[in-house]
């Protein structure tokens, strides 16, 4: 360890940059990366990922962990996949950024991807032009990818005649290439609209449309001997999901026919085929029930168990009346049809707007969860219009469930809750846990026991007997309900860690500790000593298909200290109890992956001045290896002197901590310019590696290496008082940084977006300590937002004000003065600071016109606001012109209203409406 520990000093040590470092520049940031879809290879020797610019083309890098060396680097590369043999590393490869930027809309449709293998022993590179999709065998010898015709799709438009029966517009029929990686012999199959390579070498099913004659199949190729058999050959007959068993010859799909053209009412078969016996298998739904075309079929790991999802059968579709003749036009009726009328009705359980939603996005495709048992030949459903969802883990033989239906009204004012219980796979059965709960419970590996958390204690339940009681209360000297919870609803807990496999031992979290509970005694015991030093112990879970820990298992896990903000790796045996610190430091370490088939881990290490590049090492941490190196370019700016914590008092006088960064070039007794960025608790992020975009928030380099401290202040709130007690708090914080003779009372600002652009809003019409203001996205009317509707997911605003965040906790008639008195529209008049106001005018979470009616309001008492307008935008900021422009005025802004520079045009005078079309 001590090697780990020396790479982080030293990291630190170069990161305390020298005065003659460059300063950020807004362009600099464009050339950050960052690592996307990382995956390790099953076997641990190789990593691969796409080394994405803020701002440019990305690089797919591939990395040989054996000889810790960059073997292949794929220009433009996306989406990195590697074999199961760990022979082929593929990548889509998109167009360039340029490409994508000046095509037209219509233009932008047509271009292609293409597809780059890259063979992990050469490092050789194949790449494949104009690919749909792609399917690699386990083996690496076998490559299936369909053309994307999109350019000669235009061509084709001399056709006679199209089929009576038509395919859904989606599925497009490609030419599907079938490749020989070692032999490099080709075979092309036309019109496939769908298909599945198996990962061992048996073959490829895939199912045909004749645009045609609509004389479709779905057949099977014979990967050893070439040849093609039909299965199904029928006019429109198709298949909308294909899943091969992960070790046999058989293969599931689902069996439909275009001859149904109501996509949400035609019904697929669950289908399995063996490709050695020719044996099909037709899976029965059960009676009611069928499988849409959206259903999804996975299978366990071992092949015991095809789940798949159905749904019950929908009533007839309704025809809309339209206008079809000279009397239609005058018919009362279809008159009335055309109207587009949304009936909002008091005994609705969701409000129309949320109904539109979950309409959309879930209910109107909705599907349930069914399995097949093989061996029983046994169809069991797992969900149903009682219990509608239950998170799935095809390797457990107990699931959990969840029906939300009988709160959706609740939503709308007191938050998300559900029923909870526990499904048995083998049968269906289901079994209560807990009723009306808004916190989720932690089902036993055996189905016996359920814990959950409930009235600030953890409760453990016997399922078979349905007797319940607070194992938590015999422990004395833990804190199991979170202390940190200032909202006006019931307190969670800290979690669940797991089971232990045979449902025996729960493990759950108190504030620092990981605890064992006996599942029959509730005897508590205590595994970690995370109270004495301040640190809390968390389970890392690598592998999201795990059931259980075995009684002897060696856990890995987080210690974060909270007191400093360090973050450590440690190791925990079950069997042993041995607590043991792997990785430490004045830093950040994360633990991200673990191979599935090797003794390999990679991990990161992070902090202010160093990106969290990955390292490698095995279970026993006895030689971590830096694997990568993606931004050297830190060491060529003033980035800031090394992270420091501020301690100050909060509203009550509760101790908190802020963090601040000060300038590289820095010296003792120098009064600076402060700008504080803040939300509610942001001193965890102490030995973050900033975020190297430009968005909704200040870019914190770019403050720091331009003359700037940035301040990160934790902010507590007090039910009733969102407003004045952050205020408060962000007082005693800045105070304390005048008294600490770091800040220029005269240059200090704040910037905030969305809670953060309230609470900045609010604070400058209660003080006048900050000299700017950039406010992004705030409420400032909380009498109006209440009854406000949240855009993108079509909820009520109301539950944020009497149990969520804005933290009221009572409806707006019970309290009309708190939601006046919490207002800064209020009080614009008691404003004297320059405030830059910003919304997006599309913004999903807060109505923008609660910007326009503050900006209204200051405007009517002659204050110093400007309000920013981005055109299409939703809450934050999501198109790229717009990002830079947003930053380069939070920039202006504070240059001239914290640093005295010379105020840019717009400042001075706005930007008057030209538009020449």
């Amino acid at each position: 360890m001590k090697l780990a520990y020396s790479l982080v000093a030293a990291a630190l040590f170069s990161g305390q940059v020298m005065a003659n470092k460059a300063p950020l520049k807004f362009d600099d940031v464009f050339d950050f990366k960052y690592p996307h879809a990382t995956k390790l290879a099953e076997d641990g020797k190789f990593l691969a990922f796409s080394a994405t610019p803020y701002r440019g083309n990305a690089q797919g890098q591939v990395y040989d962990l054996t000889s810790n060396t960059l073997i292949a680097t794929v220009e433009r590369g996306t989406k990195a996949q590697i074999n199961r043999s760990s022979t082929w590393v593929a990548f889509t490869q998109v167009p360039t950024l340029l490409e994508s930027e000046t095509a037209t809309k219509k233009e932008r449709k047509k271009l292609a991807n293409n597809l780059v293998l890259v063979n992990t022993t050469t490092g050789q590179q194949q790449r494949f032009d104009n690919v749909k999709d792609y399917q690699l065998s386990d083996d690496g010898r076998w490559l299936a990818y369909r053309e994307d015709n999109k350019k000669e799709e235009k061509k084709d438009q001399s056709t006679p005649e199209k089929a009576a029966i038509k395919a859904d517009k989606k599925d497009t029929p490609l030419t599907l290439v079938v490749l020989d990686l070692q032999t490099n012999q080709t075979q092309r199959l036309e019109n496939v609209v769908a298909y599945g390579l198996s990962p061992a070498e048996y073959g490829i099913l895939f199912s045909q449309h004749d645009a045609i004659t609509a004389n479709n199949q779905v057949q099977y190729l014979d990967l050893n001997t070439q040849a093609v058999d039909s299965l199904f050959n029928e006019p429109g007959v198709t298949v909308s999901a294909i899943a091969w068993h992960p070790y046999s010859s058989i293969v599931a799909f689902n069996l439909g026919n275009y001859v149904n053209e109501d996509k949400r009412r035609r019904s697929y078969d669950v289908t399995l085929w063996d490709a050695n016996t020719n044996k099909i298998t037709k899976v029965q739904n059960p009676s009611g029930w069928y499988s849409a075309k959206t259903a999804k079929l996975k299978w366990s790991e071992q092949g015991q168990r095809l789940y798949f999802e159905n749904r019950p059968v929908l009533e007839e579709k309704v025809d809309v009346r339209k206008y079809s003749d000279e009397p239609s036009l005058r018919q009362f009726d279809t008159i009335r049809a055309q109207s587009g009328l949304k009936l909002w009705h008091n005994h609705d359980p969701e409000i129309k707007p949320r109904e539109q939603h979950t309409w959309k996005t879930t209910n109107r495709d909705r599907q349930y969860q069914a399995v097949y048992h093989i061996e029983s030949q046994k169809v069991v459903q797992l969900a149903d219009e009682t219990v509608r969802d239950v998170t799935l883990n095809t390797e457990a033989d107990f699931i959990l469930g969840r029906n939300n239906q009988p709160y959706l009204k609740k939503i709308m004012y007191d938050g998300f809750y559900s029923d909870y219980y526990a499904v048995k796979v083998s049968t269906g059965a289901k079994g209560y846990i807990v009723k009306d709960s808004p916190n989720r419970p932690s089902l036993s590996p055996s189905g016996r026991h359920a814990a959950y958390f409930l009235n600030d204690q953890l409760w453990l339940k016997d399922l078979h007997e349905q007797k319940e009681h607070a194992v938590s209360k015999a422990v004395r000297d833990a804190i199991f309900a979170d202390d940190k919870h200032d909202y006006p609803e019931p307190n969670p807990g800290y979690g669940f860690a797991g089971w232990q496999l045979d449902g025996s031992t729960l493990y759950a979290y108190s504030k620092y500790d990981i605890w064992a509970f006996d599942s029959h005694t509730g005897q508590a015991k205590r595994l970690t000593q995370g109270k004495e030093s301040n640190t809390q112990y968390r389970v890392i879970k690598l592998d999201n298909k795990q059931v259980g820990f075995d009684a002897d298992e060696t856990l890995f896990l987080s210690a974060h200290n909270l007191q400093n903000k360090q973050t450590h790796i440690a190791t925990l045996n079950l069997k042993s109890g041995s607590l043991k610190t792997v990785l430490k430091g004045a830093a950040r370490f994360d633990l991200v992956k673990k191979a599935k088939q090797a003794d390999k881990l990679i991990f990161t290490q992070q902090t202010y001045h160093q990106f969290p590049d990955f390292w490698q090492t095995t279970s026993q941490f006895s030689a971590p290896q830096k694997i990568t190196n993606l931004n050297p370019q830190v060491a060529n700016f003033a980035w800031g002197q090394k992270p420091e914590l501020v301690q100050y008092e909060g509203y009550n006088g509760e101790p908190l901590q802020g963090v601040l960064i000060k300038p590289a070039d820095y010296t003792p007794g120098q009064k600076l310019p402060v700008v504080i960025y803040f939300y509610r608790y942001m001193s965890q992020r102490m030995y973050d590696f900033p975020k190297m975009e430009l968005n909704h928030r200040p870019n914190f380099p770019m403050f720091t290496s331009n003359g700037y401290a940035i301040f990160l202040p934790d902010i507590r709130f007090e039910i009733g008082k969102p407003g004045p007690s952050s205020t408060q708090t962000l007082i005693n914080a800045t105070q304390k940084l005048i008294d600490m003779g770091v800040a220029d009372k005269n240059q200090i600002g704040l910037q905030g977006h969305s809670w953060a652009g309230y609470q900045s809003a609010f604070a400058v019409t209660q003080t006048d300590m900050f000299k700017a203001v950039v406010s992004g996205a705030p409420v400032s009317n909380m009498t109006s937002a209440y009854s406000g509707i949240r855009l993108k997911t079509g909820l009520a605003r109301q539950f944020q004000y009497e149990s969520g965040q804005s933290r009221i906790g009572q409806p707006l008639t019970a309290a009309p003065d708190l939601y006046i008195e919490n207002s800064p529209v209020f009080f614009a008049d008691k404003v004297n600071t320059p405030i830059l106001l910003m919304f997006g005018d599309k913004d999903g979470a807060v109505p923008w016109q609660e910007g326009i009616q503050y900006y209204l309001a200051l405007r009517r008492h002659d204050k110093d606001a400007i309000f920013l307008q981005y055109e299409g935008e939703p809450h934050h900021l999501k198109k790229f012109p717009n990002q830079v422009d947003f930053s380069v005025r939070m920039m202006e802004y504070f240059d001239h209203y914290l640093r005295g520079m010379p105020a840019a045009q717009w400042i001075k005078s706005g930007k008057p409406h030209r538009p020449e079309e």
